[in-house]
């Protein structure tokens, strides 16, 4: 029997990792933390949207029509009366509340004086840092943040969060859980955005401006997000990439954007320069953001090229040499 997951939380993200966990085999339990006059009625829809999900799932071709009742036979709906049961059954518990620092504080009181002594509690919260909400938790060794990317069910990626006082053990556990059901984890320190949100933030930020500006209609915006950006970002790391084209074009591509718009925000880093500076250029000196030394260059090259072809055949874009 794989260990049972709480989801605190019946909102949006608790039914996302309620599908995630379910669809992996374990029991879940998906908690009200809030006290109802219509309780059955909050949670009937609740398991209304996750069994409309996993149908959406048969069209997609991720599972079969025989597969729904079995997923969504793991998931058990506990109304807040009977929360604590459920909260202290669980080995791992994802608080999903709204972002506030109140609705927090309630929730994780709430969870950590119920949950196991050894539960590790997480939350999924995209803004708060791990420091600011571990005093919030009895046992704050065994918290930290595990910021997830909707849908959760179908993107790989969790980002990891600890705090100061967490068990890197605890960290280990729920890396090596996670890994288990088929994510890929990453673990970085508590900054606020985590990864992939501050990346995205800016992305999305320039791409408003791009259309502001009148450069490029909105449908061409986002064909070349797709096409172009989406499609490289798909096979390279951003890191890699740099590596790969060099960090010098980097540094000079930089310097032109930042003098030709006046803006400060197209300006590189100090690392950029830094690593020039010290020959870390990428692949051609064989160290830049990551190391290459040793490595058979031209084999990780056809490697990378040939998931790109992979993906132009994926997206109904290769076309044979003429």
């Amino acid at each position: 029997m794989r260990e049972t997951i709480a989801a605190a939380g019946a909102g949006r993200m608790g039914r996302g990792l309620a599908i995630v966990f379910a669809y992996a085999g374990h029991p879940v339990h998906l908690v009200d933390l809030k006290a109802r006059e219509d309780a059955s009625g909050w949670l009937g829809a609740a398991e209304a949207e996750i069994l409309g999900t996993l149908n959406i799932l048969v069209g997609c071709g991720m599972i079969g029509e025989g597969d729904i009742d079995r997923i969504a036979g793991r998931v058990s709906y506990v109304p807040f009366s009977a929360a604590p049961e459920a909260l202290a059954d669980a080995a791992v518990i994802f608080e999903g509340v709204p972002e506030t620092l109140e609705a927090k504080a309630e929730a994780l009181a709430a969870v950590s004086s119920h949950a196991a002594p050894d539960a590790i509690i997480a939350s999924t919260t995209s803004t708060i840092l791990s420091d600011d909400l571990q005093g919030m938790v009895i046992g704050p060794e065994r918290f930290l943040n595990a910021h997830w990317l909707n849908p959760a069910f179908l993107v790989p990626l969790v980002e990891i969060s600890p705090g100061q006082a967490t068990d890197p053990d605890v960290t280990a556990s729920l890396v090596t859980m996670l890994e288990a059901i088929g994510k890929m984890p990453v673990v970085m320190k508590a900054s606020p955005g985590f990864i992939v949100p501050r990346i995205q933030a800016l992305a999305m930020n320039e791409a408003a401006r791009i259309y502001e500006e009148g450069v490029a209609n909105a449908e061409d915006i986002d064909k070349a997000t797709v096409f172009g950006l989406g499609f490289r970002f798909a096979i390279l790391g951003m890191l890699e990439f740099i590596d790969w084209g060099g960090g010098d074009i980097l540094h000079h591509a930089s310097r032109y954007m930042s003098d030709a718009t006046g803006e400060d925000r197209f300006e590189a880093p100090d690392v950029i320069g830094r690593n020039m500076a010290e020959g870390r250029i990428g692949l051609r000196t064989g160290q830049g953001f990551l190391n290459y030394e040793g490595m058979d260059i031209p084999a990780y090259q056809r490697k990378r090229l040939s998931a790109f072809v992979a993906m132009l055949r994926h997206l109904g874009l290769f076309r044979p040499a003429a």
